[in-house]
């Protein structure tokens, strides 16, 4: 299979090792603009015509990532050309460590419900729309964080009357004492990988996004 063609599968195909014998790794972990093609699968659903970024502000990123399963496949994200290049050397230090990410498409996929999304455990950037339960925009909509296999590393909000699990599939992920190998904890590989590309961890918080991360940018 030559480099174009294995470039132009969609994303979530199974690549062959064997494929990838020959081929330098910087060909299939980087990031370009917004291309035509890409524009129109995001136009009206993760970038709707009411969007206030700027497609000059973004980027596409595609990378290699290890399955569940242990197969890898070609993912892909939109990220703000901020953090582009750091997103390309995180996930190419992950399918290095062969970290397993299930699923990594485009918020798209699933006409941009973020909550679909996080119940497939599909990790995912770039989405225009607000904070869950509030009014302001989302570092999601700005391109500056990633979800990170989302199933297993729920968000968690305490109120006085009801403890509120996101997505609520991810309820029985809520317990991080459980001995769960999708789990991200301070210090591990994909924790490790971000925080020193100057990614916060949402895991920290007094609600904790355990599958967040996030950059600040001036």
């Amino acid at each position: 299979m030559s480099l174009e063609v294995m470039k132009s599968l969609p994303a979530g195909t199974s690549i062959s090792r064997d494929n990838l014998v020959d081929i330098t790794m910087d060909h299939l972990f980087y990031y370009e603009e917004i291309k035509d093609s890409i524009l129109t699968r995001i136009t009206g659903i993760s970038y709707p015509k009411d969007c206030t970024i700027p497609l000059e502000d973004l980027r596409y990123v595609r990378v290699l990532h290890y399955g569940f399963d242990g197969e890898i496949y070609t993912g892909e994200l939109i990220v703000n050309e901020a953090i582009a290049g750091d997103i390309v050397e995180i996930f190419l230090e992950l399918y290095d460590a062969k970290y397993p990410i299930e699923q990594m498409v485009l918020v798209d996929e699933f006409k941009g419900d973020d909550y679909s999304s996080m119940a497939a455990n599909n990790t995912s950037s770039f989405n225009y729309r607000t904070v869950s339960g509030g009014t302001s925009l989302s570092k999601h909509a700005y391109g500056l964080a990633i979800d990170m296999n989302p199933l297993y590393n729920p968000y968690v909000k305490y109120n006085k009357k009801e403890t509120v699990i996101l997505p609520v599939e991810g309820a029985p992920y809520a317990d991080r004492s459980l001995d769960n190998p999708y789990y991200i904890r301070e210090g591990d590989v994909c924790y490790e990988a971000f925080t020193k590309h100057g990614f916060t961890w949402g895991g920290f918080w007094k609600n904790p996004d355990y599958q967040h991360f996030q950059k600040e940018i001036n």
